[in-house]
């Protein structure tokens, strides 16, 4: 184990030392936040225009209206006027951003009520005027000689509440989706998911510091020091160390700027117990696809000679990806449950899973959990004899068959 971390820490401090590690490391998040700047920028319409609005009130509403504008905090300037609607053609012609609105008994008992405006009104506005048809509701009603239980029952809004079938908690406990703040689970599932992106990523450079190492023949120097297995976990480590730096640094650029944006409480979200165990299962698809590209990069004798059968490998980590669309719209379906159990998609599937779940299959999990702990001890023996044998082969890259011969000595 000492010369494994010897070699977990050269692995280290060589990719520390490489230019164009350091610059992807703060690169990466710079361009994050710089997309995320360019997409407020060019996509905001926050900024709100004032608007004025001259009101002909016959009702005494005039400080109802104030009140509801203040409520939904509206960018209007209310004034009464006595102009009548004939006179207010000039006006409106002269105008910008101005509106006449007009309050009668005729009006508010026809339920029609004629807003005047110029030409250049907000595109909010008609939205914004809307909100006022509420409190003036309940001005009609309260004009009704109607008792006290009667304008309860009139005044209370009836909505309508969609619930698909997956939603409904069955007699057999079957699972419901979240229906609460998203974030709380969103946030927990998005931090584990750039977690375990971010390690596998590293992680992919095992495959070719393998390969450079065998290239460059400084293999059988160090192997002149430490075992094959000494080797291969140290990679493991070092790179696995290599992706924790990168996801903090990422983090550290990403999580204030986040927390800025959607002025949410992002870490109270971030810092609960869920976190851990997603978490854990991104760790533990880092093991089970570091110890197969350790091996598999062991097989090759040059990066830019890799065969069809090193590609696919290189795209075992995204095969969760194809699975989006059917386990996020049916996280407990068929194809959900399944895919927890196949090594090269559980991890990814299960952070989708339990980012959408709101309670969680934990029978489920478990077996998941355990496919997962025994397919990394399985794949790291295997990867273990490939990388021994494969680590001192020169000149060309290694066949399925003469890999399967070595699985089998």
């Amino acid at each position: 184990m000492r010369n494994s971390m010897k070699v977990a820490k050269w692995e280290i401090k060589r990719n520390l030392k490489n230019k164009s590690f350091v610059i992807g490391l703060f690169l990466t998040p710079l361009l994050i936040l710089a997309f995320g700047f360019l997409g407020s920028l060019f996509g905001s319409d926050s900024e709100s225009t004032e608007v004025t609005i001259f009101v002909n009130d016959q009702m005494n509403v005039f400080d109802l209206m104030e009140e509801t504008a203040d409520q939904y905090d509206l960018d209007w300037v209310l004034h009464q006027t006595d102009l009548t609607e004939n006179e207010i053609q000039e006006e409106l012609e002269n105008g910008e951003n101005t509106a006449y609105i007009f309050l009668n008994s005729e009006s508010l008992e026809s339920g029609a009520i004629p807003v005047y405006t110029t030409e250049d009104m907000p595109s909010s506005f008609s939205s914004e005027v809307n909100l006022l048809a509420g409190p003036l509701q309940q001005q009609r009603i309260s004009q009704l000689d109607l008792t006290d239980e009667e304008l309860a029952i009139i005044s209370t809004n009836v909505l309508f509440e969609e619930v698909a079938v997956d939603e409904i908690m069955t007699e057999d406990g079957q699972e419901s989706v979240l229906e609460e703040n998203p974030l709380e689970n969103i946030v927990p599932g998005l931090f584990a998911g750039i977690i375990l992106f971010s390690i596998v990523i590293t992680g992919m450079m095992i495959f070719q510091s393998a390969s450079q190492e065998k290239k460059d023949k400084i293999a059988e120097i160090i192997l002149s020091s430490v075992t094959p297995s000494e080797l291969m976990n140290g990679k493991i480590i070092g790179y696995f160390v290599l992706g924790i730096i990168q996801v903090v640094v990422l983090l550290l650029f990403v999580v204030p700027f986040a927390a800025f944006k959607i002025d949410e409480p992002v870490m109270e979200y971030l810092l609960v117990p869920e976190t851990l165990l997603l978490v854990l299962i991104a760790i533990l698809g880092y093991l089970l696809f570091a110890s197969i590209f350790v091996g598999i990069g062991a097989t090759m004798a040059d990066m830019s000679t890799s065969g069809n059968f090193q590609g696919l490998v290189m795209m075992l980590p995204f095969l969760s990806f194809v699975l989006i669309a059917p386990v996020l719209s049916d996280p407990s379906g068929l194809v959900a449950k399944v895919a927890s159990y196949i090594p090269f998609t559980s991890p990814g599937v299960l952070i989708m899973r339990l980012t959408v779940l709101e309670e969680w299959p934990w029978i489920e999990i478990l077996i998941a959990l355990a496919v997962l702990l025994i397919s990394i001890f399985v794949f790291m023996k295997l990867a273990g004899k490939i990388f021994k044998v494969g680590i001192l082969m020169y000149g060309k890259n290694a066949t399925p068959g003469e890999i399967w011969k070595w699985i089998r000595s």
